[in-house]
């Protein structure tokens, strides 16, 4: 591949197209549509990608889609963009407010869906001109917000042949042009617990007679993460938060049912799997003390992002040719989820940080209605994207092959 080619194509590409990208993710903003009802986005992505020449081909819900671009011949590199809005009022003063009363995409959603669009039919184009050394699986996925959208698209073969997969996210803290990575894991995995605690009740002046419950559902809620920070390796940060405690109606009468309800986060992979068991035999040590019966309801979430590091380096050899240098810079593993990490539990790949902060302007924070973007970060990500699928599909091992390819 012919790195100066490659980087003026995409500068003609997106004189051209750049402007009804922006509009496109400006229509999905004023029309956001919530986990697995995607149903007009879906059919809004479908319609231009097949206006691309391409066949879609909408999963057996009827929202998200997956599209190949290019033969089987070579390998099969896979792009994944989430589809999704939250349920969240859109607080911004702008023409393209959504339209939808408590929907907003005020994660970036929809710039990653404009970015994969764009990046599809520019690769569309390379590939009707006989540059495509593969096949690009396009994944509009979606429900990760939900989550539970990426084991949709792996239940119906999204990535059924799939050498690499990459992905995506906005970054409010990082600058346009710049892209933020890192090795190994950069998300956390986040998991539901619920704790329903049950006895005989009773009077509170003989507590001795009965169970008491709300003295025993304390200590659970004490005993539970202090206990974990002792059995667990520290640098896994597997935490315990309770969000919501109830118990009892009356000041004088001991309860015979409670409940509490929390999160658990966790940035090792393995302390991840582990955890469940763990927190089972901890709850049932702590209850048994107290003569109460407790039952653990444990909701796996995501495992951690944990990015292969080859692939990492794909990202940061395409984004440096695509955005100049400079344009990579570490970032931090945080604690939130992103069911990407389903994907890469049975594939290499990578999931980065796209800047979306105008330098020296407001840093907005994610999942909140005031959200917004430098829709430049659209442009900016159809480069790093075509580049890292070029990248990846010309020479899948180490940098040393692909800076040789790409030279």
């Amino acid at each position: 591949m012919r790195g100066r080619e490659l980087r003026g194509e995409l500068d003609a590409f997106l004189a051209e197209t750049e402007q009804e990208l922006v509009a496109f993710r400006r229509d999905l903003h004023m029309h956001p549509e919530l986990a697995f009802a995607e149903y007009r986005t879906t059919q809004r992505i479908a319609d231009r990608l097949t206006a691309a020449g391409l066949t879609p081909s909408v999963l057996p819900r009827g929202t998200g889609l997956i599209c190949d671009v290019g033969n089987g011949d070579g390998p099969t590199v896979a792009l994944r963009a989430d589809i999704d809005a939250l349920p969240l009022q859109d607080e911004k003063d702008v023409p393209y407010r959504s339209t939808v009363p408590g929907a907003c995409h005020a994660c970036g959603h929809d710039v990653h869906t404009t970015v994969l669009l764009g990046t599809s039919i520019f690769l569309a184009q390379q590939a009707a001109a006989g540059l495509l050394p593969g096949r690009v699986r396009l994944i509009f996925q979606p429900a990760e917000e939900l989550p539970g959208g990426a084991l949709e698209v792996m239940a119906h073969g999204g990535i059924s042949g799939v050498d690499r997969i990459f992905g995506l996210h906005c970054d409010p803290r990082v600058d346009v042009g710049q892209l933020g990575l890192r090795s190994g894991p950069i998300t956390s995995a986040c998991d539901k617990l619920v704790v329903r605690v049950s006895g005989p009740g009773g009077h509170t002046a003989r507590p001795h007679l009965t169970a008491d419950l709300v003295f025993a559902l304390a200590k659970i809620l004490t005993e539970l993460p202090a206990a974990l920070s002792r059995r667990v390796d520290p640098r896994s940060s597997l935490s315990l938060v309770w969000g919501r405690v109830e118990a009892g109606s009356a000041a004088n009468a001991i309860p015979d049912d409670g409940i509490a309800e929390g999160t658990i986060r966790c940035l090792d992979e393995n302390a991840w799997h582990a955890a469940p068991d763990l927190i089972k035999a901890l709850l049932e040590s702590v209850a048994g003390a107290y003569g109460v019966e407790a039952v653990m309801d444990y909701t796996r979430g995501v495992p951690p992002v944990v990015n292969d590091e080859v692939s990492v380096e794909m990202l940061a050899e395409a984004a440096e040719r695509a955005l100049g240098a400079g344009a990579v810079v570490p970032t931090q593993q945080s604690l939130g989820g992103e069911d990407f990490a389903w994907y890469l539990e049975s594939i290499p790949g990578a999931f980065a940080r796209l800047g979306t902060r105008s330098p020296d302007g407001v840093t907005y924070d994610i999942h909140q209605g005031t959200f917004d973007v430098d829709e430049k970060a659209i442009a900016m990500g159809v480069r790093v994207m075509a580049t890292t699928a070029l990248t990846a599909l010309w020479d899948v091992g180490p940098l040393d092959s692909i800076s040789t390819a790409m030279a």
